[in-house]
């Protein structure tokens, strides 16, 4: 999930201008080339938001977090619920949380992720040959070790500085997932705004029963997704992957008589 560039920490927001590298996954007539919307902060930061999957160890400091986490929660929700809860680890316990999961994926525990219907499975194709070839992390197809090298790296955040698990009171509705799903979107974008790369990554959360003993997550919460939060490590090859995505055309319909 699918599931962002290494700055320090700028005490007035400001990132640099895309370049064409970054944009290189939009069309030529995209908002994101126009440089008037360009100068908008919040469409700069939704043309060069992606998934980073190399970090730097460079620890992500705890006001920065904190100012983000308060921002995010005027995210809007069903009957103002405010549904998501966030787990964050760092350091030593996001280290054992690691170490956990990918003891687990390791060992071949049985997954707790929904199967794709067959009609979206192409997608998740396709970011598989972007991710594993050239413009990712250019692994030959016979080169079967360092693919699964590669794959574990999903239990490790990324080696990300800060691991969030995303989470949800179970007794809610799909509504207020749907909340959840716009908290995390302006917390990445958040993120963004302050120099910092995230990936969503669901592998984070294949084995609940892992996550929940390591960071005492209670058994009323459902597991939604994990989220890999650090400066990006700009020599990483990986990083300069940019997916394709749907015209808008194929997700809209406008409906007038």
């Amino acid at each position: 999930m699918t599931d962002q560039e290494s700055l320090p920490p700028a005490s007035n927001g400001d990132t640099p201008s895309p370049s064409h590298h970054e944009l290189s996954h939009f069309s030529p007539t995209s908002p994101c080339f126009s440089p008037t919307h360009i100068a908008n902060s919040l469409t700069k930061m939704i043309c060069q938001r992606h998934s980073t999957r190399s970090f730097l160890p460079t620890p992500v400091p705890t006001p920065l977090l904190e100012s983000v986490l308060t921002l995010a929660q005027h995210t809007p929700s069903n009957s103002n619920l405010q549904p998501w809860r966030l787990h964050i680890a760092t350091g030593a316990a996001l280290s054992r949380l690691s170490a956990a999961l990918l003891a687990a994926a390791q060992r071949g525990d049985t997954q707790a992720v929904a199967p794709i219907p067959d009609e979206y499975r192409h997608y998740r194709s396709e970011l598989g040959h972007q991710l594993y070839g050239p413009q990712g992390y250019n692994i030959t197809r016979t080169d079967k070790e360092a693919a699964r090298a590669a794959q574990l790296r999903n239990y490790r955040f990324f080696d990300a500085p800060v691991g969030v698990v995303v989470c949800m009171d179970g007794r809610l509705a799909q509504i207020d997932a749907l909340s959840v799903g716009m908290y995390l979107q302006t917390l990445c974008l958040l993120l963004a705004e302050r120099g910092l790369g995230t990936c969503v990554a669901v592998s984070t959360v294949a084995y609940p029963e892992v996550v929940r003993a390591e960071l005492g997550i209670g058994g009323d919460m459902v597991l939604l997704t994990g989220l890999a939060v650090g400066y990006e490590d700009e020599g990483g090859l990986v990083n300069g992957l940019r997916v394709k995505r749907d015209a808008w055309r194929d997700c809209v319909t406008f409906v007038e008589e």
